[in-house]
């Protein structure tokens, strides 16, 4: 379990709140916004009625003790530099902001942000990978240069053990497990024998990836 500061309750900021606190996290949550607070109350762990512009309000909530703050303000760029600013100067571990335009990116990183999330950029990205490939059915995008992918197992594989087809040295991806439904199972077994139909979750250069969706 982690614990997680979420400053700003948009949507963006609600949504996140509730699905890390689904994940089992404590999360505390900030707006100036009393009633954005209230509906979310039952939700998170502790809420907080508070301008997180002002220095004090921030220091306050003991920023050092959680192991990300999330930066949520959305439709004032200036408020959301500011407070990424203060986080990291009143010592937080990881700050992630967010940004609405993509020129915003470098200027949150520039002033200390550990991550910066654009989530119609990354979105679209995401999306646009996942509907060029055939029969890829999830894409997550790790680093610009790595991927998780979920696709169905090549019909040349099938029948064949993940050591016969040398799955690593032949298409440097890694096989990381078995999908059924929403479960997974770790595949490490390199006599494994590829069946027909089963959907297979694989790491590794995108590039490489890529070629393989369109494999199968």
């Amino acid at each position: 379990m982690k614990s997680f500061l979420v400053i700003g309750l948009g949507r963006f900021g609600n949504h996140l709140t509730a699905r890390l606190v689904e994940l089992g996290n404590e999360v505390m949550v900030v707006d100036q916004d009393e009633e954005r607070v209230s509906k979310m109350a039952s939700v998170a762990t502790a809420a907080c009625v508070g301008d997180c512009q002002d220095e004090q309000v921030l220091a306050s909530l003991g920023v050092r003790n959680f192991d990300v703050c999330f930066v949520c303000v959305r439709d004032d760029f200036q408020t959301s530099l500011e407070v990424t600013a203060t986080l990291k100067e009143l010592g937080a571990k990881c700050v992630v902001a967010r940004a609405d335009r993509e020129k915003q990116i470098k200027f949150l990183k520039k002033i200390g942000a550990d991550y910066v999330i654009h989530t119609e950029m990354d979105m679209a990205r995401r999306v646009a990978m996942r509907f060029s490939a055939r029969n890829a059915f999830e894409y997550i995008e790790l680093t610009p240069k790595y991927a998780i992918v979920e696709i169905e197992t090549p019909k040349e594989w099938e029948g064949r053990t993940v050591a016969e087809v040398d799955v690593r040295r032949r298409y440097n991806v890694n096989i990381l497990g078995l999908k059924t439904g929403d479960e997974i199972i770790p595949l490490l077994d390199p006599e494994y024998r590829f069946q027909e139909d089963a959907h297979l979750l694989i790491a590794g250069d995108k590039n490489s990836s890529l070629l393989l969706m369109n494999k199968v």
